[in-house]
């Protein structure tokens, strides 16, 4: 149990509840609100990252990739999960994922037939996407392309279509402002695990963006992913006549993203960034619950 704990990746999972968080208090402050949906909604991203964590942890452990892997021990290359247990975990989570997706859509568009088969062709995308990441001869991550998936998936989706189950009504194109900042921050935190395996990913072959574009320019690049959200929320405040000075509460965390950006910028060794990967994904979680409660208030 303590092994597939583990494997689970427990500290990933701020990272992937914020975009459900934040898009299901947007829906909140305009009204919209159903604890069956948000409770379902956050069981289904859980396993969906459950089973991606899994999916990456048996993809680098089969083709070798986490041999000399930096950071958190993976539990197939280190042999304490075989690659058939690993594969059947895959499967369960899968399963699990489609079952609580499928009993969201239909409580949330049972009356609503042609977004139930927009969100049911989702479910499958995400599954698909969870697992192709590091899975098969042309997983997408090796080929990097994992950029824009986690934008896509962590942002887009996770934002927007958690807004949406709550309210498929109007459409309200304001909410894109959000998921786009939470895409960048979430793709921030893959960014930055990507620069810390640079070395380990040249030697597997896993052609990443700061392999492709080198550290210093994965750098600026982090900086943009890290800073622009917060343009995008204020902008997004201010179209929706939210100018209060406690709904730009949100701001305060430029600080300890400040921080973070001098740390890796005064950063030599790619390796040594590893204690920074919690920090993204906790001010990526901050800036979704700060925001998202701001606009309650």
């Amino acid at each position: 149990m303590k092994n597939w704990i583990h494997a689970a990746r427990l500290r990933t999972l701020p990272l992937s509840i914020s975009g459900i968080l934040l898009g299901s208090l947007i829906a909140l402050s305009e009204g919209y609100w159903n604890w069956a949906i948000f409770s379902l909604a956050f069981l289904t991203t859980l396993f969906l990252q459950v089973l991606s964590n899994y999916a990456n942890d048996y993809g680098d452990g089969i083709r070798g990739t986490d041999a000399e892997r930096i950071g958190e021990r993976r539990v197939v290359a280190s042999g304490d999960i075989s690659p058939k247990q690993m594969k059947n975990a895959i499967v369960l989570f899968s399963i699990l994922s489609a079952l609580t997706a499928f009993l969201l859509i239909f409580i949330s568009f049972k009356e609503d037939f042609l977004w139930a088969l927009v969100f049911i062709l989702l479910t499958f995308a995400c599954v698909w996407a969870a697992i192709k990441y590091t899975v098969g001869k042309n997983a997408y991550g090796y080929a990097g392309m994992g950029d824009v998936f986690v934008f896509f998936f962590f942002g887009i989706i996770s934002v927007w279509g958690s807004y949406t189950l709550y309210q498929h009504q109007e459409n309200n194109l304001l909410i894109l402002l959000p998921a786009v900042a939470i895409g960048l921050l979430s793709t921030a935190v893959l960014n930055l695990n990507n620069m810390r395996d640079m070395e380990t990913d040249k030697q597997s072959g896993k052609h990443t963006l700061p392999l492709r574009m080198g550290f210093q320019a994965a750098k600026i690049y982090q900086t943009a992913l890290i800073l622009l959200p917060f343009l995008l929320g204020s902008i997004y405040l201010i179209l929706n006549e939210k100018v209060e000075w406690f709904h730009f509460s949100f701001l305060i965390l430029i600080l300890p993203a400040a921080m973070f950006l001098k740390t890796m910028y005064q950063n030599k060794e790619a390796r040594l960034l590893d204690n920074e990967l919690k920090k993204v994904a906790l001010l990526t979680l901050a800036f979704a619950l700060v925001l998202g409660i701001s606009l309650n208030l």
